[in-house]
């Protein structure tokens, strides 16, 4: 996932730069709609590994302890409707070595899922900050929509972290007593 996120930024950033030239060159709307398709593709991807960076930068820093982490009344009971157990195993991991229980203990693997949790909550946020491009290029559904779709992507991980977390949790301190 790593090597794909790292390949494909600049990938999209190039189409971009490629099709707005050639939008700016022939005029036809065609060339504008993928210029904008690849640089929103270049936001989200760059955003990602942004927020990713400065937050893990910062990892030392992220409080286990703190209230945001601990789990709500309604979480459980949400989490069995969802059914999160079944499709959390499938969602793609950015650094699983970053999770990797053998190597950071449980300690290191719950202090890595608050910080991923961090990370995917700042990216929901963010993921709606194209919606300012939608002013000059008229097109607010197509952006609404988009950065929707990247808002639920980035929720499913939080999810995820907010359902694993608490196992974790109970496992490390039945293990300190």
């Amino acid at each position: 996932m790593r090597r794909f996120f790292k390949i494909s930024t600049p990938v999209w950033c190039a189409l971009g730069a490629v099709f707005t030239v050639l939008y700016c060159v022939y005029g036809k709307d065609a060339l504008l709609s993928a210029a904008i398709t690849f640089w929103t593709f270049f936001y989200h991807f760059a955003m990602r590994l942004a927020v990713g960076g400065i937050v893990n930068a910062r990892r030392e820093k992220c409080r286990v302890s703190a209230r945001r982490f601990a789990p709500l009344k309604f979480e459980s009971a949400l989490y069995k409707r969802l059914r999160v157990r079944r499709w959390k195993d499938k969602m793609p991991t950015y650094a699983p070595e970053s999770f990797d229980g053998k190597k950071l203990g449980l300690e290191g693997v719950i202090r890595t899922m608050c910080v991923s949790e961090t990370v995917h909550e700042i990216i929901i946020i963010f993921s709606f900050l194209p919606l300012f491009a939608a002013i000059p290029f008229d097109s607010f559904w197509v952006f609404f929509i988009t950065s929707l779709l990247a808002a639920f992507y980035d929720l499913l991980f939080v999810i995820m972290q907010r359902y694993n977390r608490p196992r974790l949790v109970k496992l490390a301190n039945k293990k300190a007593r």
